[in-house]
């Protein structure tokens, strides 16, 4: 099997010393964990709720202020000489988290740092073949990528407040996107899969040249997916999607939560990962359990790890962080509608030699670490 897996010469991976070696794994203390990423002064958070969007749902028929409440966890692609970022925005019409109506918002920055927003959704729930599995709790959760010829790929979940899927749109100009519904519809290894809660979806993706592109492995789309463990899907039309299981037909966690570490209560998929010279690295958000969690951090507090996949069989763990390189320090980080702490993380892009990682801030606001390969910051220190 052939697997490209070179990557601009200008991008740098910084060990960081504290990971684990899984079973069977060839890895020693190499260079792989992407980052540590700062978080500029006086900058964050770059997005936050806006009163003054107001916007006509088609659903309701009538003006919702779609924007108010909370604007969090974001997905980013880079579009010509720009950032775009698409982040999940929540109106006032309920009183608790996941109770609300949730749209995709979109923002545009030629620094990556500063951000022009449309004041009105570029994706929601509408009176579509989509509505039921969308209304009311809405749109959620967005991941973004690119394909090598320019399509944009969304997924996101669909949350009708009984059953939340996982579903697709593609778009050529991020504010048009034809809807495709549930990534598992046709699975034949699961059929039951599109009726059991799943969400969070990372694609492998490779950088060629100065492009971070949707890339293939042995000749199939590869996803890794899930909160309660990373499991894999595959793909040849990126529309619809295989989960790999077992000979039973049960799904397979290559990555579960772990007692005594920070993602000891749930392992959520982040941002597109990363095929590179060394493997694929998946960044993934890592929940800590309130009884059976690493008493270091807060109990329930979301923070953020890495793990490397081989490239020729991507469910083979290679390593894993035993501690987060981004956890909620901020103030801005640990208040919100999410009293706990979270920095969850969802937008991954590299623009002008520069990674930049996206992520919600306590399910209220949205924030930026840079991580600059030629000058890379220190991972977050532990507690």
């Amino acid at each position: 099997m052939n697997v490209i897996v070179k990557i601009a010469g200008s991008i740098v991976f910084v060990f960081l010393c504290s990971c684990s070696v899984q079973p069977g794994g060839k890895l020693k203390k190499e260079q792989w964990v992407l980052g540590g990423f700062e978080r500029s002064k006086g900058i964050n958070p770059i997005i936050e709720p806006d009163t003054s969007s107001v916007f006509y749902d088609p659903i309701l028929k009538k003006e919702i202020r779609w924007e108010d409440n909370d604007t969090f966890n974001p997905a980013a692609v880079v579009k010509g000489d720009s950032v775009y970022v698409i982040y999940r925005a929540e109106d006032r019409t309920g009183k608790a988290i996941g109770h609300r109506t949730s749209r995709l918002g979109l923002a545009a920055s030629a620094d990556g740092i500063h951000f022009e927003r449309q004041k009105t959704p570029v994706f929601y729930p509408a009176s579509d073949e989509q509505q039921d599995n969308e209304w009311p709790g809405g749109t959620e959760d967005p991941r973004l990528s690119q394909t090598e010829d320019g399509r944009f790929v969304l997924f996101y979940t669909q949350w009708n407040r009984k059953v939340p899927r996982l579903g697709l749109a593609i778009s050529t100009d991020l504010k048009h996107w034809t809807k495709y519904g549930p990534i598992f519809k046709k699975s034949k290894n699961r059929p039951t899969l599109v009726d059991e809660p799943h969400k969070s979806a990372s694609i492998v993706t490779v950088m060629k040249g100065n492009r971070q592109v949707i890339a293939k492995i042995n000749g199939k789309y590869w996803l890794y997916w899930g909160e309660h463990g990373v499991y894999g899907a595959t793909s040849d039309n990126l529309i619809d999607w295989e989960p790999v299981t077992d000979k039973k037909g049960e799904l397979i966690a290559f990555i579960s939560p772990r007692d005594g570490y920070f993602d000891s209560s749930l392992t959520e998929c982040g941002p597109p990962a990363v095929l590179t010279d060394k493997g694929i690295v998946l960044l993934y958000n890592g929940k800590n359990h309130a009884e059976k969690g690493d008493k270091r951090f807060n109990k329930n507090t979301y923070s953020a790890g890495q793990g490397l996949f081989d490239p020729r069989d991507p469910t083979s763990v290679l390593a894993r962080m035993d501690v987060p390189f981004l956890r909620p320090m901020e103030s801005f980080e640990k208040s919100g509608q999410y009293i706990d702490g979270t920095v969850f993380i969802e937008g991954l892009v590299f623009f002008k030699q520069k990674w930049f990682l996206y992520y919600g801030c306590a399910d209220s606001k949205v924030a930026v670490g840079i991580y600059d390969p030629g000058d890379p910051s220190v991972m977050d220190p532990l507690p």
